[in-house]
């Protein structure tokens, strides 16, 4: 193999690998997010299906969720929730427009800072309520 051909075959591999820039990271974080929200959707109906079983087990489940540890899992799963949403409508600006391509890298740091904001806004209220403040 010639020089040449070696540079343009580590070009190649290279070129095909994320090196975690913004999109990678968008893919990333929108992949673990929705994978998070779909856990908690599995659990919710379950737990929300133990009504018909046996109600008593639903209200001992239902207190046991009133802990500060929930209380943190549930600004996880809002900060998930949030992130996922802005970003999956940036995935549509970007799929559906032509300028979204272009712009893409700037959208996501939209996307934070949007989110962000929207977190500052909630996590004081929210564990305010959690601490009893």
């Amino acid at each position: 193999m010639t020089t040449a051909q070696a540079s343009a075959a580590k070009t190649r591999i290279a070129g095909t690998l994320y090196r975690g820039h913004e999109g990678m990271w968008s893919w990333v974080l929108h992949r673990i997010t929705g994978i998070a929200i779909y856990f908690f959707l599995l659990v919710h109906v379950l737990d929300t299906a133990l009504v018909r079983i046996s109600p008593e087990l639903y209200n001992a489940v239902m207190a046991s969720y009133k802990t500060p540890v929930m209380g943190l899992g549930e600004l996880g799963l809002v900060a998930a929730i949030v992130f996922h949403a802005y970003n999956g409508l940036r995935i549509i600006l970007v799929d559906l427009t032509g300028w979204g391509t272009r712009h893409q890298k700037a959208m996501f740091y939209v996307v934070l800072a949007m989110w962000a904001i929207t977190m500052l806004g909630f996590a004081p209220r929210h564990l305010a309520h959690v601490f009893g403040a």
